[in-house]
């Protein structure tokens, strides 16, 4: 009895509602990605006891949330960055708001960028950063990109699925993508403080520009500094030696 109404319940559990769908198949995403107007595409699963609603988003890649490591880090407020002895003791925010451990990156080689989307170096950006995943990604390389709207306002995406669309649309497959934060001054974020105290720049700590870039060895330890205008590829002699 118990088996037949499942089969009853199957038959009916999945309603989809969206107002158009288009299906794409994206350069580096792999597999199909469903889109609906802006990007979100909602259907709700009827089980016998309760509903579900999924949001199904714009790349399968970007768009999916992991189960992240929440483990707790040292408070990092007040100063408190000076004294870390790595960036596995920074929790961060993803793009859709969830809590990670950068702990969960330990023992991989760390690329720190902070991105925008109307940039003039957005372009070749996006698509060199794309070109290190596909080459270094496997062998353990991991990009962390943090963007940024303190330059220019140059990255007026918000969080969440409008930063997600933008990504895909851009067929920027940059690797892990997080909160918008600033790099800069009080409101700064722990972690690029951080960074800043243990990569200065030739004209001081501050971040010049979109696109600074810091190089973590597998100890979680930020071993270099670059510019905004220095192509990804010319890190990849630097990104090789660590791995």
């Amino acid at each position: 009895m118990y088996i037949r109404h499942m089969q009853s319940v199957s038959r009916q559990a999945f309603r989809c509602f969206q107002l158009s769908t288009t299906r794409t198949t994206n350069r580096n995403f792999g597999i199909a990605a469903i889109s609906v107007n802006k990007c979100p595409r909602y259907c709700a699963v009827l089980l016998p006891l309760f509903a579900v609603v999924s949001n199904v988003e714009c790349s399968a890649d970007l768009a999916t949330k992991s189960h992240y490591s929440t483990a707790a880090a040292v408070d990092m407020s007040n100063g408190d960055y000076k004294n870390a002895g790595s960036i596995y003791e920074f929790n961060v925010k993803d793009t859709h708001g969830n809590d990670v451990s950068l702990e969960k990156y330990k023992g991989q080689v760390i690329l720190i960028v902070n991105i925008a989307s109307k940039c003039g170096l957005t372009k070749n950006n996006y698509q060199k950063l794309t070109d290190l995943k596909e080459k270094y990604g496997e062998r353990g390389l991991t990009i962390l990109n943090f963007p940024c709207n303190q330059f220019g306002s140059q990255m007026p995406e918000a969080d969440g699925e409008a930063m997600v669309c933008h990504l895909r649309d851009s067929k920027a497959d940059i690797g892990e993508v997080f909160a918008k934060i600033d790099v800069n001054g009080d409101n700064a974020a722990p972690l690029y403080k951080y960074l800043k105290a243990k990569q200065s720049g030739t004209l001081g700590s501050g971040i010049k520009w979109n696109f600074t870039k810091f190089l973590v060895n597998r100890e979680g330890i930020p071993v270099n500094r670059y510019a905004p205008t220095t192509d990804p590829m010319d890190i990849a002699k630097d990104i090789e030696k660590l791995l």
